[in-house]
């Protein structure tokens, strides 16, 4: 089903959902072998349009730009893309039951863009419309009061589970802690400048570890499986004086203490030693720096799977931050854990409704990130209201889909279709393959490749930041290539028969 197109303000559309309509991607026929399929989406209105290319057989002409793909040549397995958060499930609940299905179905099922990672803060973040944690009875070290919150059960558990039903993927989710109890802490608050009391092995860290062990235990007696956990969501702000929401900080080697003494062998002996520990979640900025004080010590390495990152600074920091994290320790898994549009103060304009800037971003710095050794992407907000809320330091932002309750409808923003182009088309274990490119002016054009064993299909996806279009030369094999006309300011996938 097409988009309900609707222009705003901005330099593109949204598509609009309601009780009787939603746009839908269709199925993926089977795939021929001499021919591609291709989807489009670009800032003049199209939204996944379906079209096919033909191979043609020989060496292409020169002058135009040629992409050559070597499945010879891999790096990274992919693990997916995701989202979740408090303000999700009280815009989600926000709608009536139609539309919920609609916005849930848009993210999660076969029909929409089949996400199957998703991030679960543990308690409360900004996104939350009050403070707390599970644990806020003074000196309950042994968290015998340890008890899930009425939005657990409101406004995540519900949800998390109605997505996990719609997607047909094995589906991952990891949680997060943003704060300690305030009893916990140096500075007695859930937020500024305070991390927890002592050192690492005192009753504060192994409470804080047995933390953990309970909200794994109490979502799965829920009903949900949690695949992985960050050590601290951002451990540098509560390092950082004044820091306006939930926090709590570490350094480094306090957070290569905390894994080593309580967090890895708490999560062990209680049975959760499957269970994926990330650590980082935080900007660039601490890379790769903080990854080899962790995981150098092989004490607190044994028990990490994975190294987490945030984008809000990617426009100011290289990605060699991240590769040279993975050419350091490439055992480790490294995942786009959080990002959204609208979060810095020379933002004023919060939600900017059709927004192609704000989707383009999205996908020149996921490309950025899979060309650099990052093998799943989570955006930050599944769903916020027109004001990019609710939040309750009024942190707003931008989001994907953005929910008008008094009309009983959402939209999908132009950044649901850029993540979309990859999450529908790239799924766990694909590899990503190398791309050479030749041609005369190649800036604005961003490019990844993948292979995917499973149902032997290459997928190529391609973004043309210029406002020209532009003919491009695939070339596939010795004697094959295809060639595709991709509109200025436009995104495709191109998906094929692996040779």
């Amino acid at each position: 089903q097409p988009c309900a197109a609707r222009m705003f303000t901005s330099d593109s559309v949204v598509c609009v959902c309601n009780s009787s309509y939603c746009d839908t991607i269709s199925e993926m026929p089977a795939i021929a072998i001499d021919e591609a399929l291709t989807y489009t989406t670009s800032k003049s209105g199209d939204r996944f349009k379906k079209g096919s290319l033909q191979f043609n057989s020989g060496i292409p002409s020169q002058g135009r730009i040629n992409l050559t793909l070597d499945q010879n040549i891999r790096f990274q397995t992919l693990k997916g893309f995701g989202a979740f958060t408090d303000s999700a499930g009280i815009n989600i609940a926000s709608l009536s039951n139609q539309v919920q299905d609609h916005l849930l179905r848009s993210y999660f099922s076969d029909e929409g863009i089949g996400y199957n990672m998703g991030r679960i803060p543990m308690a409360s973040v900004d996104f939350s419309t009050r403070l707390y944690t599970y644990a806020d009875t003074p000196n309950d070290f042994e968290m015998k009061n340890f008890s899930l919150a009425p939005e657990d059960f409101q406004y995540k558990i519900p949800y998390i589970k109605k997505a996990v039903e719609m997607s047909n993927k094995k589906f991952m989710l990891f949680a997060s802690p943003w704060t300690a109890p305030a009893w916990m802490k140096t500075n007695n608050a859930l937020y500024g400048k305070g991390g927890l009391i002592g050192t690492a092995g005192n009753e504060y860290h192994k409470a804080w570890a047995l933390y953990f062990s309970r909200f794994l235990e109490e979502y799965k007696s829920n009903g949900v499986a949690v695949w992985g956990v960050t050590a601290q969501n951002e451990p540098i702000d509560g390092l950082a004086g004044n820091f306006s929401f939930q926090c709590m900080g570490w350094t480094a080697e306090q957070q290569r203490d905390f894994i080593k003494t309580d967090l890895g062998p708490t999560l062990h002996s209680r049975g959760h030693g499957d269970v994926q520990v990330i650590i980082g979640d935080d900007q660039r900025l601490v890379f790769p720096e903080w990854a080899h004080t962790v995981l150098n010590d092989q004490e607190a390495a044994q028990y990490v799977s994975g190294i987490g990152v945030h984008w809000y600074m990617d426009w100011i920091l290289p990605p060699t931050r991240i590769s040279d994290t993975h050419k350091a320790f490439p055992d480790f898994f490294i995942l786009g854990t959080e990002a959204c549009s609208g979060a810095m103060p020379f933002q004023p304009d919060k939600v900017i409704l059709g927004s192609w800037t704000r989707g383009e971003r999205y996908s020149q710095f996921i490309l950025e990130d899979l060309n650099h050794f990052v093998s799943g992407w989570v955006d930050w907000n599944l769903a916020l209201d027109l004001e990019g809320g609710p939040n309750w330091v009024k942190n707003f932002v931008d989001a994907a889909i953005i929910v008008n309750a008094a009309n009983d409808e959402f939209y999908k923003q132009p950044i649901f279709y850029h993540l979309g182009h990859f999450s529908k088309f790239l799924r766990e274990g694909a590899v990503r393959i190398s791309v050479e490119t030749q041609g005369s002016d190649l800036k604005d054009l961003k490019h990844v490749a993948f292979v995917d064993k499973e149902n032997s299909t290459t997928t190529l996806i391609i973004l043309n930041l210029s406002d020209q279009s532009e003919t491009i030369n695939i070339v596939t094999g010795s004697n094959s290539y295809l060639v595709t006309e991709l509109l200025g300011k436009s995104i495709q996938t191109i998906i094929f028969a692996s040779k």
